[in-house]
């Protein structure tokens, strides 16, 4: 087995797992409708579903929560957060929000009006639901190397330049109300945006008056992945890359439940005083007031301290050493992975790993449904249940390019022991991989379906 660095820490607390017997995942994935969502934490032994607030803070979070001031106005939580977001994003005005959908939410909310497109190099999820349920049209215009598998290329989330420019032409400017890039590439393997991508989205948007807003979940490891991989940065800190991505944007949304390592939280950040008022507004009638925005003061300083945590390089090499060391474990295997390793998932591409299951059957689901009935893991879907979509005009079904599995990997929760079950699991359902079959929905919403849809086997 290769090596990753030692962990920057030691373990003060634990919470039991527990491996439960074969026949009874069968039956949890019957009661769930074969959609891993459905499954109870406890019937879970691995759990890869998202690095979504599902990791472990440190002993200085816990102790910032301690002292957390939970008045309804003005806390001091709130001015210590401030502070951490100052240092860091720079942006005039910002307001606490209890995760990062909620921040979307907002931003289209007085931003975006029906018909209106928002270009990204891909937009996850939530992003992408957010601009669909008021109507709009978000469009991916990552570089095509994002869709190699084998592809070398050390920042595969960057943006097309060329495609950028057709698009705002093609569309024009008056019909794109913002435009976003996500750091990381979420949707397309956790893969990095480089610095010199980064300024020349900032200015192909301003030349055209395109207000520039930056998914900035995961920009610790981006900044990282920067300081390692692009010339010329390799003497900066990881604060100082940061602060020249934000330097660059008109804003940003952040889950803060990813780079910041805590259970709940997020903001959104904007320069324009004008365009806050309305955020102010729309935060208040949804969420709370401005300076709490839905949560606690407790979780406000946790957000403050693990927001600096995030950005430790220590801590850095150690995150994305584990997910390198996993897809180096598989690649070893012969299972197709998005390469080179991204920071805070492993992506399986199974529609190559499982070709005898056609696109519309959903062989991500498959693999998925697969990985937990064999060894209790729980990963997720990222490809035509979470992200097709019909045509707005024409109602055509729109595939994306990869049917991908994520893996990702809470911070500081897993050590190696568990990516090597996890390289057995995955193993043994490669010896088998022909005997599986696809899967189809019985019951799924308008949007976001893959969080509550219902399946069954085709077999």
């Amino acid at each position: 087995m290769s090596t990753h660095p030692a962990e920057p820490f030691r373990i003060k607390v634990v919470e039991p797992i527990h491996l439960i017997q074969e026949t009874e995942r069968e039956k949890a994935l019957q009661r769930a409708g074969y959609n891993i969502f459905g499954l109870k934490s406890d019937e879970v032994f691995i759990d890869l579903l998202t690095d979504s607030g599902t990791g472990a803070m440190s002993q200085d979070q816990w102790g910032a929560m301690m002292i957390g001031d939970e008045s309804y106005a003005g806390a001091r939580s709130h001015q210590r957060l401030s502070a951490a977001m100052e240092k860091i994003f720079g942006f005039r005005h910002f307001v606490p929000t209890h995760q990062g959908r909620a921040a979307e939410n907002i931003l289209c909310a007085v931003t975006l009006k029906e018909g209106q497109y928002v270009p990204s190099n891909m937009h996850f999820d939530t992003t992408e639901g957010n601009i669909r349920a008021r109507g709009g049209r978000p469009t991916n215009l990552v570089i095509n190397e994002a869709f190699d598998n084998k592809s070398d290329h050390p920042f595969k989330g960057n943006m097309d330049l060329k495609k950028l420019e057709d698009f705002i032409k093609q569309i024009g400017p008056e019909n794109i109300p913002l435009g976003m890039i996500t750091i990381t590439n979420n949707a397309g393997g956790g893969q990095p945006v480089s610095l010199e991508n980064l300024r020349a989205v900032s200015k192909i948007y301003h030349s055209h008056q395109i207000p520039f807003f930056i998914d900035a979940c995961r920009f610790a490891e981006n900044a990282y992945f920067i300081k390692l991989r692009e010339p010329g940065c390799e003497n900066k800190s990881t604060l100082e890359i940061a602060q020249e991505i934000f330097s660059l944007a008109d804003g940003a949304t952040m889950s803060a439940k990813k780079d910041a390592i805590v259970n709940i939280g997020g903001f959104l950040a904007v320069n324009d005083s004008a365009l806050f008022e309305k955020i102010c507004n729309e935060l208040i009638l949804r969420e709370g007031f401005i300076t709490y925005g839905g949560l606690a003061g407790r979780d406000l300083d946790a957000i403050a301290v693990g927001l600096m945590e995030g950005l430790n390089e220590d801590y850095l090499a150690y995150r994305l050493g584990q997910t390198a060391y996993l897809v180096n474990e598989l690649k070893k295997l012969g299972i197709p992975v998005i390469e080179p390793a991204g920071g805070h998932a492993v992506y399986i591409n199974a529609g190559k790993m499982l070709p005898q299951i056609p696109q519309a059957e959903f062989p991500g689901q498959a693999l998925a449904v697969e990985m937990y009935r064999a060894g209790g893991i729980r990963a997720v879907e990222m490809g035509s249940v979470a992200f097709a979509y019909p045509d707005p005009d024409s109602g055509e079904m729109h595939f994306p390019e990869m049917e991908l599995v994520r893996m990702a990997i809470p911070r500081r929760t897993y050590t190696q022991s568990h990516m090597d079950y996890v390289v057995n699991v995955l193993k043994n359902i490669d010896a088998k991989k022909e005997s599986l079959s696809g899967y189809r929905i019985i019951k799924e919403p308008k949007l976001m379906r893959h969080f509550t849809a219902t399946f069954e086997s085709v077999s």
